[in-house]
C-alpha cells in the first residue's frame, strides 16, 4: 500500500505547492509510481505539471477531485497521466472552492478524501496531497486521509508562529480522527544562504525538532519561480539548478525515512545515500561558521 503524505501549512507563500509538485516529480524520476492530488482550489499543483490548453480542458471536464469528493465520480476516472505511467494527477477544478460548503452538512464530511483514495492506494508508492493555505475542511480531509505530513517552512519568524497552530491541529486530528497520523518532517524552504536570518531560523527549528527536520534544504531559486509557467517542475526545467538538486535530495531523504534507512537525518545522521550535500543543513551551517571566523 502506498504512503499517503499531505503537504500542509496554513500560511500561503511558503513553498507548499512548489514542494508538492517537485517532490512528486523527483519521486517519480526514482522509478516510483506517484499520484499528485491537487486539493487546493487555486489549482496551482495542476498547472505545475500540466500546461496550456490541456489544463483548461482538464479543469472544465467535470472529472476532478471535486466531483469525486462531492459527487459519485470514482477517483480513478478523475486521474490523468502527467508524466507517462510514473506520475499521475488528480486535478483541482474551479468548483472545488465550494466543496467545504457542500461537505459541511454531510455526515462523515472529514473522511470524504479518505473514502475516495483508499480503493486506489495500492496502485502507488506515494500519494502526495497539495492542500490549501488554511486549516479548513479540505485540509482536515487531507490530514484524516494521510499517513504523515510534510510541513514546508519559509525561513522567517512568522513561520515559526504559524507552526504552533498547525502542530496543534495535527495533535487534535491524531486524537480524534486519525491516530496513525505522523509528522514526516519539516523542510526549510526559500533558504537564502547569504541571509543571517535563514541560518537563525534553521538552527531554531533544528533545536526544537531535531528528529523531524529534514536535512535537505530548499533554496531561493529564480529557476524554481519560472518553471510553473511552463507546466514543468524545476527538475525538468533546469535539471542542474540548485532547486532541482535540493528536491532530488529531499526525495532521496524521504525514501530513506520511509524505508527506515535514515529517519533522523536532522539529528546528526548522514544525508540519504547518494544525495548531493551542498544544500544540506550541516553543509550550510558549516559554511556559515567558516564565514563568521573570517
Amino acid at each position: 500500500m502506498g504512503r499517503l503524505i499531505a503537504i500542509a501549512n496554513q500560511k500561503g507563500g511558503v513553498g507548499k505547492t512548489t514542494t508538492a509538485v517537485n517532490l512528486a516529480v523527483a519521486l517519480a524520476a526514482d522509478h516510483r509510481k506517484v499520484l499528485l492530488v491537487d486539493l487546493d482550489p487555486q489549482g496551482n499543483a495542476s498547472s505545475g505539471v500540466i500546461a496550456d490548453t490541456r489544463l483548461g480542458e482538464l479543469k472544465s471536464s467535470g472529472r476532478t477531485v471535486y466531483e469525486a469528493m462531492v459527487g459519485d465520480l470514482p477517483i480513478a476516472d478523475a486521474i490523468r497521466e502527467a508524466r507517462g505511467d510514473r506520475l499521475h494527477l488528480a486535478p483541482s477544478g474551479p468548483a472545488l472552492v465550494g466543496a467545504e460548503i457542500e461537505l459541511a452538512t454531510r455526515e462523515g464530511r472529514e473522511r470524504a478524501l479518505k473514502r475516495i483514495l483508499d480503493p486506489i492506494r495500492d496502485r502507488y508508492a506515494f500519494i502526495i496531497i497539495d492542500t490549501p493555505p488554511s486549516l479548513g475542511l479540505l485540509t482536515l480531509n487531507s490530514l484524516v486521509a494521510a499517513d504523515s505530513v510534510i510541513v514546508p517552512m519559509q525561513c522567517e519568524y512568522y513561520a515559526l508562529e504559524g507552526l504552533t497552530a498547525l502542530l496543534d491541529t495535527i495533535r487534535r486530528v491524531r486524537a480524534a480522527l486519525n491516530p496513525k497520523l505522523e509528522i514526516e518532517g519539516l523542510v526549510l524552504t526559500m533558504f537564502d544562504a547569504r541571509n543571517r536570518l535563514s541560518h537563525e531560523i534553521g538552527r531554531e527549528v533544528q533545536k526544537h525538532f531535531p528528529d523531524k527536520i529534514f536535512e535537505s534544504v530548499i533554496p531561493r531559486s529564480v529557476r524554481m519561480s519560472e518553471s510553473p509557467s511552463h507546466g514543468l517542475s524545476v527538475l525538468e526545467y533546469d535539471a542542474k539548478s540548485a532547486g532541482a538538486e535540493a528536491y532530488r535530495n529531499l526525495a532521496a531523504e524521504l525514501i530513506a525515512r520511509v524505508s527506515g534507512a535514515g529517519a533522523k537525518t536532522g539529528n546528526g545522521a548522514e544525508p540519504a545515500a547518494g544525495a548531493a550535500r551542498s544544500w544540506s543543513l550541516r553543509a550550510l551551517f558549516a559554511r556559515d561558521r567558516e564565514r563568521s571566523r573570517r
